[in-house]
């Protein structure tokens, strides 16, 4: 689960760390406080896109670390296995520079952005307020339906043997048709993957290059300016030593008294005067220290200019380099291979059918036996939820060609009355049922997830009164299973949590930033008193407050 979330400099976050805990949290404050800043770090934590709007105003980088319990949690820890990073502990930390740049890091080894999202896919869930958006699509129903009969790996197994048909059928075909062209082919590769190999680009080289570059031609005047600064601080006629060497003289003929009351502004120079003289031993240091290296700097200009020749030739970004010699060798590779037999091919083509037909069947049987389950919980929980006359089924229909998931069409079908046939969920729910539908499908997906830590993000938008209640009892009950993290405006939900973070936005130093903080009993008590009532906080609400906290703390559930 996670355990801990540091931030520092992260949107209008000056430096935040946050200890979280298992059960289920409910994060409130009020709209615009910035609720969305914390999902948004650990969002960076677990590979989303960055940009530098992460960065808060004047600083140069945004830091957000995660750090997660995964003595549980088999699969995080094998794929940290699998890629030989450490398992003492799982830290996933992402830093991202004002000038849009992003570094990763697990456990302390630099990895990419896809590694921490591949990983945090094993460490928690995030469940948005758009769920309800995503529910109308089938490709969600798919999704959801498969990770309810545990058919998620088969499904991504799947996945690659159908891509590998395609792949080999695709040969096939090409190499029936090519004829000559596969020989013209094979030498315009020989003679493009030479020439890249001559180039040999080697990882992170682009980048260090330019920086390189950008150093070396910046030099010269780095140096005329260091020198400019040396001489303002020396002992000649203008220098700013000459300069408080005579304001110390002559203040020091002031008579004794004037002295004494200049006592402070006397010691001041004095110190300013040997603070400059250091400066200034500095500056000269550096100035002759520094050399120019013009040989350098055209064998790095020669360098670059190559690289860049070599990607406009191709077409190409001198960043897409690597990969394009990645590609183009395995190309040629395959050219130059035994696929020229068109019999073997044909064979392999059949084969890899024949594999992903019967795993996909296997896993459409999966599907079906879990449907009916799935169905039945989902209808329990709507009952529970408000929407008893409501009918749910899981429709799986033959797909009319293959696809990388497999055979079935699935679709989530719903009937709002008795009476009425089922129909698409997108075509009968209105946005109020559409909500509470939501948050049933997803309490009953979230039971059977093999991830223990959960972010509900503002899905209890459009309920209200008893239903919110229930809502939080939901949330509440899947607390006790793992870790949940639900963001609220509805006190009947966050009177439900185990423990309740608050966020607010404060005006400090002219600038605005957001705090975070678990609060006490009696800081949930004024939460919950806010969120009642408003702004103004009277002993009745108050009252309210401690009553729905203490009913809900001490109810069975």
């Amino acid at each position: 689960m996670l355990i801990q979330l540091a931030i520092r400099d992260y949107a209008i976050v000056e430096r935040l760390d946050l200890d979280l805990h298992d059960g289920m949290t409910a994060v409130t404050g009020e709209t615009g406080a910035g609720k969305s800043i914390m999902l948004g770090a650990l969002g960076l934590c677990l590979g989303e896109r960055a940009d530098v709007g992460s960065v808060r105003h004047g600083c140069e980088r945004a830091d957000i670390s995660a750090r997660f319990d995964i003595t549980q949690l088999a699969d995080a820890r094998a794929w940290l296995t699998e890629r030989e990073l450490p398992q003492d502990e799982c830290l996933l930390r992402r830093v991202v520079t004002a000038s849009g740049r992003s570094k990763a890091w697990i456990n302390g080894q630099p990895v990419t952005v896809s590694d921490l999202r591949a990983l945090g896919e094993h460490l928690i869930e995030v469940h948005s307020q758009h769920a309800h958006q995503a529910l109308l699509r089938e490709e969600t129903h798919l999704r959801l339906l498969d990770t309810y009969a545990g058919q998620t790996e088969a499904v991504a197994t799947l996945g690659e043997h159908f891509h590998h048909w395609r792949a080999r059928r695709r040969r096939l075909r090409d190499l029936q048709e090519s004829g000559d062209e596969v020989q013209a082919r094979r030498q315009l590769l020989r003679y493009q993957v030479e020439e890249l190999d001559q180039l040999a680009l080697a990882e992170g080289e682009l980048e260090t290059l330019e920086d390189e570059q950008t150093q070396l031609a910046n030099l010269e005047e780095v140096l005329g300016d260091a020198q400019f600064a040396a001489d303002c601080c020396d002992q000649d006629e203008h220098g700013a030593l000459s300069l408080l060497h005579h304001a110390n003289a002559r203040l020091g003929n002031a008579p004794e008294q004037t002295q004494r009351q200049l006592a402070d502004a006397l010691a001041m120079l004095s110190e300013a005067q040997i603070q400059i003289e250091e400066a200034a031993r500095e500056l000269h240091r550096f100035v002759d220290t520094t050399e120019l290296d013009p040989q350098r700097l055209m064998e790095v200009e020669a360098r670059l200019g190559e690289v860049h020749r070599i990607a406009r030739k191709h077409h190409v970004m001198p960043e897409e380099l690597r990969d394009l010699h990645q590609r183009l060798s395995d190309e040629l590779a395959s050219l130059e291979g035994g696929e020229h037999d068109l019999e073997a091919l044909a064979e392999e083509v059949e084969q890899a059918r024949d594999t992903y037909r019967q795993q996909a069947r296997a896993i459409g049987e999966a599907r079906l036996e879990a449907a009916r389950d799935f169905g039945e919980a989902v209808q329990a929980q709507l009952a529970f939820l408000g929407l008893g006359k409501a009918t749910f089924e899981v429709a799986i229909t033959p797909r009319e060609t293959p696809q990388a998931e497999g055979l079935d069409q699935v679709r989530f079908m719903i009937s709002a009355n008795p009476g009425q046939p089922s129909r698409p969920l997108s075509k009968v729910a209105s946005g109020g049922e559409l909500s509470r539908i939501s948050l049933a499908i997803q309490v009953v997906a979230a039971q059977h997830s093999s991830v223990p830590s959960m972010v509900f993000d503002e899905v209890d938008v459009g309920v209200s009164g008893a239903i919110a209640e229930i809502v939080g009892q939901l949330l509440r009950r899947l607390g006790a299973q793992g870790q949940i993290l639900t963001v609220t405006h509805l006190p009947q939900v966050a009177a439900q949590a185990h423990h309740h973070l608050h966020i607010e936005k404060r005006a400090e130093h002219d600038t605005t930033l957001t705090h975070m903080a678990l609060l006490d009993d009696a800081g949930r008590v004024r939460e919950l008193a806010r969120m009642l009532g408003g702004v103004k906080l009277s002993d009745r609400t108050l009252a309210h407050a401690r009553e729905m906290l203490d009913a809900s703390q001490h109810a069975q559930h």
